[in-house]
This record gives C-alpha cells, structure tokens and sequence, in this order.
C-alpha cells in the first residue's frame, strides 16, 4: 500500500479532478420517503462550484429542486472524492451564454440545443472529503462548512 499522501496533495489531486474529470456520481434522495437515487452526469467546476444539467422531468432534477440537497462521488473507489453540497436551480434561459457554452465544451453535450427541456444546477460544495486507502481515512477532509481547511 503506498504512504498516505500529505493533505495538501490530496487537495492538489482533488482540484484536479474536479478540473478535469468530466462525469460525477450524483446521488439525492425523495423528499416524502427518503428513496436514495444515484445517476451519474456531467459536470463543469468554475472553481468554486460545479454546474450539472439533468431533464426537468427526471427524478434527480425533481429530488434537488425540493431539498436541495446533494452527495457527489468523483473517481474510482480507491481514489474517491466525496462531496456533500447544496444544490440550486438554474432554469437554461437564465444560464450565462459563456457558462453554457463551456459546459458544452466541456461535456461534449449541450442540453440548450435539445427539445427535451432541461434544468441546470449550481452545486455549491459545503464539505468535501478524499482518500484512497484505509491510511488516508485520518485526515480525510479537505473542506467543511463550504470553506477549504488545508492550506
């Protein structure tokens, strides 16, 4: 197993997933039963928060817009990024043409181009954590109530 990387590594290697990685696990849950849902899409990280777009109709989109509440999983099992945040809606029209754009860049899809009406959201990371193996559970969080913790 190799060492445990310094926290300020696991930071460097999370920010780069988050800039380069293009799919996320998305999970959220029913808001009158609980029901969990996991779905994965695409994703684009401005720095500070992530965009992803979902059908207006879909059970993710429908779950979000009533609790606002998101857990992401970013990379395989033994390299993962959890990320609790908050999610806001963000109708296509009211999308920033630039952001849009990007997104589709990003992605290789742009959901303002289909007939199927779509919901962007702006995730907002309240905690994030990392860690690959056992050894790196110690020391796992890298950010907590929306602010970064590692230096």
């Amino acid at each position: 197993m190799p060492a445990p990387r310094t926290p300020q590594q696991r930071l460097k290697d999370t920010l780069h997933r988050l800039e380069n990685d293009i799919d996320v696990w998305v999970a959220t849950a029913d808001p009158e039963t609980g029901a969990p849902y996991l779905v994965p899409l695409s994703f684009l990280w401005d720095g500070e928060t992530l965009l992803i777009s979902t059908p207006t109709s879909s059970r993710t989109a429908r779950n979000l817009s009533a609790t606002g509440e998101v857990r992401l999983g970013l990379g395989p099992t033994r390299d993962v990024v959890m990320i609790d945040a908050t999610a806001t809606p963000l109708p296509a029209a009211d999308l920033p043409t630039g952001t849009g754009d990007a997104f589709a860049a990003k992605t290789g899809f742009d959901p303002r181009r289909l007939k199927t009406p779509y919901l962007y959201f702006r995730i907002e990371p309240r905690r994030v954590q990392a860690w690959r193996e056992e050894n790196e559970l110690e020391g796992r969080g890298l950010m907590s109530d929306g602010d970064w913790i590692v230096p």
